[in-house]
């Protein structure tokens, strides 16, 4: 049986992952996450989920790592994680009535074979009209410090939006499970096999 890694500290990622009901570890790498000089917003979550999963090959040299990493864009403007509540308050009100596109990068790096694959999915988000205290509400609430686009989709944040639009929406949590899936037939791992 092929051995499953998970590149991430996120217990979002994590729980999305159960989902699939493989067994799999986990193992949060340390990557710097800062974009490079004219790196478009696809080629940095590529580049991300794949270093993701590259810093833990030695550690697992006969696994299957996923790695994965997401950002918001806006206004052709790339924005991580917020950080502080002024920020992520910030954040949703330049978003209010807003559309906001979110890219999450997605590796899948094979060490037996010295393998990888790397895609990203989209997801756009429309915001419907937020109050300034609808918003200090849900940031003093969720605390949403740690999410690209500050909000918690799979949270309170869901009471935030007026429309979305993709075609996984795992995806805007932060793993997309339905290309994942894919992947991980292509490398022999189908989660739909017999136990």
């Amino acid at each position: 049986m092929t051995s499953l890694v998970l590149a991430s500290g996120s217990r979002w990622r994590r729980q999305l992952l159960d989902r699939l009901a493989l067994p799999y570890a986990w193992a949060s790498p340390d990557i710097d996450e800062t974009p490079r000089p004219d790196e478009s917003p696809e080629a940095l979550v590529h580049r991300l989920a794949l270093s993701k999963a590259s810093r833990l090959a030695a550690d697992y040299p006969r696994h299957l790592i996923i790695g994965s990493d997401q950002i918001a864009l806006f206004d052709s403007e790339i924005l991580g994680k917020p950080g502080d509540e002024a920020t992520a308050r910030a954040n949703l009100a330049r978003f209010s009535g807003q559309r906001v596109r979110f890219l999450t990068g997605l590796a899948l790096l094979d060490t037996r074979r010295g393998q990888h694959r790397v895609c990203h999915e989209r997801y756009d988000v429309v915001f419907r009209r937020l109050s300034e205290r609808e918003i200090a509400n849900y940031v003093a609430r969720e605390m949403p410090l740690d999410c690209a686009g500050s909000f918690r989709m799979e949270g309170l944040g869901i009471a935030l939006f007026e429309k979305l639009e993709g075609d996984d929406p795992n995806t805007l949590i932060g793993l997309p499970l339905i290309r994942l899936c894919e992947m991980l037939r292509e490398a022999g791992l189908d989660p739909l096999a017999e136990p």
